[in-house]
């Protein structure tokens, strides 16, 4: 079963989530939820959400969890 991590950036920054993301050999699969309002949906596994959330916040950018 997939956990879903939402947290809203900027919009300039969502590309840069991506590929951080994508970096990490797609530890979560970032969707696009909404491109003004800068939501996002990280889709993790349940092993694997702990880990996504820690680099989520780890980001040298402002981040909501939502």
């Amino acid at each position: 079963m997939a956990e879903s991590v939402y947290i809203r950036v900027a919009p300039q920054y969502i590309n840069f989530v991506n590929q951080i993301m994508e970096g990490y050999e797609y530890l979560g699969v970032v969707t696009t939820v909404n491109r003004t309002e800068g939501l996002l949906v990280v889709r993790a596994t349940p092993d694997t959400c702990a880990d996504v959330r820690e680099i989520l916040r780890k980001l040298p950018l402002p981040i909501e969890f939502v």
